[in-house]
């Protein structure tokens, strides 16, 4: 998304009127203190704020009377009951931990409606302000409840990229971007020319990225973007061995397989290549744009992994930051991944097509 213009902010009003900031806080704040400026002078101040479009930080008035030194966490997924392989476990424990580390409380927000909808607004009002700031986390999100968050200047930070028209807003992301290309130029330094993308059909950002990554790997390895099929997932049940065999048929050598929170989509890669005899990675190689939970007796997928505690910890890092100058603008930072070599991927089989012919 194009940078969108910051929020004006009180100095901005000060520097259109002439004034000093400290004038332009009294004025805005109201009450007796703003009885000390003139009066030519506060309805210049109360102009410049509507032309510039400024409006009163929620958070700086907190920060006036003191905070509560608690940061809340929402989450728009279940959390209960939580076990070592859910997705979201190692982004809370992150956030914990480093709470706990810079000597705050943590609220845990969650707001699931008998039909499993969760709204921060639900009743029409923000719980979320009894915390100092909230760190915010999920992919089935209502970003409305977002820009409302905005409009009201309240702080907070979102675990993964997200995006809001009209606005910017502070999160910590896994650079897909940079760890799907890796992917890409390894297969292509092994010879792989031909290769396939299974991606959710969700069009969300963490989708966006990767396949940003996969056309910026293929175009610094060189190969023709139109030469590589995309083939979008909206159930698992999508992924057949039909289409492993026929992909096989046309040259590709490789797919590199988008996952979902959980296994359901490499599951379904696995069992559609063992129903047309397609043996991984002898015929095909596979690569994981990511490190769902897996099952137990999993393969060891090539991958790569999300530093999802580090990013819980960033977040609060970074929530901190946004309450002790929220004038600054928004927050935003990528984490690398980690590439896992795994056993998934090997050079391309010297018969193209292989079992699956």
């Amino acid at each position: 998304m194009a940078a969108q213009r910051r929020r004006p902010t009180q100095v901005d009003i000060a520097r259109r009127v002439g004034v000093s900031q400290a004038t332009v806080s009294l004025v805005i704040s109201g009450g007796a203190a703003s009885e000390q400026v003139a009066e030519g002078t506060r309805r210049a101040v109360l102009r410049a704020a509507a032309e510039l479009g400024y409006t009163v930080n929620a958070a700086a008035r907190r920060l006036k009377g003191g905070r509560n030194r608690m940061l809340g966490l929402y989450t728009f997924e279940p959390v209960f009951p939580v076990g070592q392989r859910d997705f979201y476990f190692p982004f809370l424990l992150g956030v914990e931990e480093a709470t706990a580390e810079y000597g705050y409380d943590l609220l845990l927000f969650s707001s699931a409606s008998s039909g499993g909808d969760r709204r921060i607004y639900a009743s029409g009002v923000n719980r979320l302000k009894v915390a100092d700031g909230c760190v915010l986390l999920g992919r089935h999100l209502h970003r409305d409840d977002l820009a409302a968050l905005v409009q009201e200047d309240f702080p907070f930070v979102f675990i993964g990229r997200r995006e809001v028209a009209g606005a910017e807003l502070s999160y910590v992301a896994a650079d897909y971007v940079g760890a799907t290309s890796g992917m890409v130029r390894e297969l292509a330094r092994l010879g792989h020319r031909r290769l396939a993308y299974l991606k959710l059909s969700d069009g969300q950002e963490p989708t966006q990225d990767r396949e940003s990554g996969f056309l910026q790997g293929l175009g610094e390895a060189g190969i023709p973007a139109g030469e590589c099929p995309v083939h979008l997932v909206g159930e698992a049940d999508s992924i057949t061995g039909d289409l492993l065999r026929g992909w096989l048929a046309d040259g590709v050598t490789a797919l590199l397989v988008e996952p979902s929170e959980d296994d359901s989509t490499i599951v379904a890669v696995e069992r559609a290549a063992e129903a047309v005899g397609v043996r991984i990675p002898e015929d095909c190689s596979v690569v994981l744009l990511g490190d769902p939970a897996l099952g137990e007796n999993a393969r060891d997928w090539t991958r790569f992994a999300l530093h999802r505690e580090q990013m819980g910890r960033e977040a609060v890092r970074l929530l901190l930051d946004l309450l002790d100058d929220e004038d600054d603008g928004p927050r935003q930072l990528s984490v690398p991944c980690t590439p896992i070599a795994g056993d998934s991927v090997a050079q391309p089989p010297a018969v193209t097509g292989g079992a699956a012919r």
